[in-house]
């Protein structure tokens, strides 16, 4: 299965549920993002199907994270948890919209947890951070979208804004998805992550 296969990370209900555009109402949010939304939605006016750089901080924080794990932290929260809000994937890279302090919070949360250093690599963007967001309204038509390459787009929505107040997660639903992720993973036990005494 390639990444891009995997990124279909909702159910078929789930899925039929959101939009992988995004909607009037889910532009002003992410706008909102920005000291200067007008500009920003001025930009998008002109270039709709390009994707684009907003600031962390303010409306949310993004916690990026590997294609594979990112999509089982995913499946996680819709199975057994709250949900998610907004989720894109950029550059085989999942990201999550999280609530505004997410960034710093779950970084010192997960260094306290038995299982947190099984946690694969990750990105915490938040206030002073910047990301990339996938296009507002899709991909250009026709020919092959630009940003794409043979297993599929370079950026997407895979939960789309659709509202001015989306709920999004904070640190203590991603620690929850995140740690049972990782407890979930097959040959994962606690004592490996632990030295034994006497080691370095």
């Amino acid at each position: 299965m390639d990444e891009w296969h995997a990124l279909d990370i909702v159910t078929e209900a789930r899925r039929q549920q959101h939009t992988a555009c995004v909607t009037t109402e889910g532009a002003a949010w992410l706008a909102s993002a920005s000291a200067f939304p007008r500009s920003v939605e001025a930009l998008w006016s002109a270039r709709p199907t390009a994707p684009s750089v907003l600031p962390c901080g303010t409306a949310f924080d993004v916690v990026n994270l590997p294609a594979l794990f990112g999509r089982r932290v995913l499946e996680r929260m819709w199975s057994s948890g709250p949900g998610s809000g907004p989720v894109a994937v950029h550059r085989g890279r999942v990201l999550l919209l999280v609530l505004p302090g997410t960034a710093q919070r779950l970084p010192a949360l997960l260094r306290w947890e038995e299982w947190g250093a099984a946690v694969p690599p990750m990105l915490c963007h938040g206030a002073g951070d910047a990301v990339t967001v996938p296009a507002l309204y899709g991909l250009p038509e026709p020919g092959p979208p630009a940003g794409a390459c043979a297993d599929g787009p370079v950026s997407r929505w895979v939960v789309a804004p659709d509202c001015r107040d989306p709920w999004l997660p904070g640190a203590d639903h991603l620690l929850w998805a995140i740690v049972r992720t990782v407890r979930a993973a097959p040959g994962k036990t606690a004592s490996s992550l632990v030295s034994p005494p006497g080691t370095v």
